[in-house]
């Protein structure tokens, strides 16, 4: 059982109680939930019949004597992208497309290549199973030259069948870490203790697979830095502010360690503190955790 520190951090524990009584009466009110992170995941079936009809569409040009093409959204191009106060960023719902071509020389390779990952991603959905995008690439490395063409396919993808990367079966290595007051347990079963140490745990990779999630925790403190989350961490900062939790991105954050964020809000609703530099690259990072990045599906 955690306890609050005496002294000067207990008016911060005060300031902190308040805040979260604050926000809890916001979200009472109708007030909504803070944006970031409200893509819905889709079922399998329905991941399968949005396959099913990608391969038919190419079906049926094939039988006309057409050139089979595929449109994806352009999703580089702030164009694309609108902000709503509930989500965050999202893809506005008729946004500019690009076409892949089967018949053109320069975009031949990347539709074979789209088409052999779909045909992973079905078998994946249709047993169940899961794979990192590492995976994918080792499947065949020599045909997709690098995991940066394997990365954007799977973008690409996500968009196109407009499912969140999640729905496709397809995880991603974490590269967060936490540390703090809580515990969980992994979809295997494997049960985790975050420890208030100098060691913090790894960002799991299936986000959606956690749960039992316990914390006494009265905030979250995300850190830009994984140097300064370790000096943290050195430092003792976890005991000295128990209970709380601290996660640190490294850095621009992956979308699991946003997931685990968004996860953390959602079943506790404990206040969420962001140390950043003080400048634009350290603003831009608070604000893909709280408002998503311009990659909607990703």
């Amino acid at each position: 059982m955690a306890f609050a520190p005496m002294g000067p951090e207990a008016s911060f524990f005060a300031v902190v109680d308040r805040h979260k009584a604050s926000l809890l009466a916001t979200l009472s009110r109708g007030g909504g939930e803070p944006a970031g992170g409200g893509t819905r995941l889709a079922s399998s079936s329905e991941v399968l019949a949005s396959i099913e009809s990608v391969i038919q569409d190419i079906i049926t040009s094939v039988a006309r004597n057409e050139a089979p093409a595929f449109a994806i959204d352009n999703r580089s191009s702030w164009e694309n992208i609108k902000f709503e106060d509930s989500v965050g960023l999202q893809m506005v719902s008729h946004c500019t497309t690009r076409k892949i071509k089967s018949d053109s020389p320069k975009s031949v390779k990347n539709f074979a290549l789209i088409l052999k990952i779909l045909s992973m991603i079905y078998k994946l959905v249709q047993s169940n199973t899961y794979a990192t995008k590492r995976d994918i690439y080792y499947t065949d490395s020599q045909l997709f030259g690098n995991q940066t063409v394997v990365d954007n396919i799977i973008n690409d993808i996500s968009c196109m069948l407009k499912v969140p990367r999640m729905s496709l079966h397809i995880l991603s290595t974490s590269k967060g870490l936490i540390a703090g007051n809580l515990r969980y347990m992994e979809e295997d079963g494997t049960r985790v203790h975050c420890t208030c140490g100098s060691t913090a745990v790894a960002v799991p990779s299936n986000i959606q697979g956690i749960q039992n999630l316990i914390t006494d925790a009265k905030f979250l403190l995300i850190v830009e830095k994984d140097a300064t989350f370790q000096r943290l961490l050195d430092d003792n900062f976890c005991n000295r502010m128990s209970p709380c939790i601290m996660v640190t991105g490294k850095g621009v954050p992956d979308l699991n360690t946003r997931l685990l964020v968004k996860k953390l809000w959602d079943t506790f609703h404990i206040p969420v503190f962001a140390l950043v530099d003080a400048d634009p690259h350290g603003i831009e990072i608070m604000c893909i955790y709280k408002y998503g990045s311009k990659v909607k599906y990703t």
